[in-house]
């Protein structure tokens, strides 16, 4: 079984992006963050996005609003970063407030600078394969991990195990397209679906986001499979001095004795979510002064 080692090629693209944007004369690419409340992951996850950010160098500019900020105090920051010219790429870090609707804020961000993939248009795009659009960062990265790691998907059964609007849809949407990654066929599965070993039984490769712990057992996959396991959930371990550690959608171990291809959790598709972020916003950068 070949580990695929999200940390590697994650750092790759870094590297790749740091040199493109070092090459650039004059202005950086900024992207600007918006984090309600002080949900300590939330803390984490714009803390690493910003240290990234600044290897690269990328310019990321934090706006904290309160936990109780209104639906209209959120609007007008939205607004002012899509009228400053100077911001390439804008990311409110989810999850929000619950008096906040996540999809009416994610379309308040203009498209061009929607670098986390979510707004409706942006989503379009993706279904009608115009690639001007900007795609989601995991699935995004989950392509890059299957194309990087030279795994076969054209003619392949592709089952993806999940249907939200983040992982499983635009994954299921990327991997259809007529393309490279893609010219697959697909299925897609979900917690409602009857008898659903005997599918994903049938996957060449699998891609499992159904955000449930060690969800996937041995006994649900073929032999030969390729697994990309977007998981990450958190299980009591009173070994781990935080009391706690992460484990993916997958049984790691039953499924490894089986697969040809396997992401491990952690260091596998999470890295490249943040690598992901940072390509769109340099994306987002040329597009706005038109370079190549």
């Amino acid at each position: 079984m070949k580990l695929i080692d999200g940390n590697a090629i994650a750092e790759s693209i870094i590297e790749e992006l740091t040199l493109n944007v070092c090459a650039i004369q004059g202005v950086r690419p900024v992207v600007a963050f918006i984090r309600v409340g002080e949900d300590p992951a939330s803390i984490s996850y714009v803390r690493k996005k910003q240290k990234t950010a600044e290897r690269i160098g990328i310019e990321s500019r934090l706006y904290r609003l309160p936990e109780d900020v209104s639906k209209a105090a959120l609007f007008d920051q939205i607004d002012a970063l899509n009228a400053d010219e100077a911001v390439n790429g804008i990311l409110i870090q989810a999850p929000l407030p619950g008096h906040i609707d996540e999809t009416e804020t994610f379309n308040r961000v203009l498209p061009n600078k929607d670098v986390d993939g979510f707004n409706t248009l942006n989503i379009g795009k993706l279904c009608q394969e115009d690639a001007s659009g900007f795609v989601a960062c995991t699935p995004a990265g989950i392509v890059e991990l299957i194309e990087r790691s030279g795994i076969e998907t054209e003619g392949r059964h592709v089952v993806v195990l999940g249907r939200s609007q983040i992982v499983g849809k635009p994954a299921a949407l990327l991997m259809m397209r007529k393309a490279l990654p893609g010219n697959a066929t697909v299925t897609v599965c979900h917690s409602r679906t009857k008898d659903l070993p005997s599918i994903t039984r049938q996957a060449d490769i699998l891609i499992a986001a159904i955000g449930r712990p060690n969800f996937v057992t041995g006994d649900m996959v073929k032999a030969g499979v390729a697994v990309i396991d977007v998981g990450i959930n958190r299980i009591t371990d009173s070994s781990k001095k935080s009391g706690y550690r992460l484990v993916g959608d997958v049984d790691f171990e039953a499924v490894a004795a089986k697969a040809s291809h396997m992401t491990p959790v952690p260091g596998g598709v999470g890295p490249m979510t943040v690598a992901m972020l940072m390509q769109n916003t340099v994306r987002a950068f040329q597009a706005s002064r038109s370079i190549a």
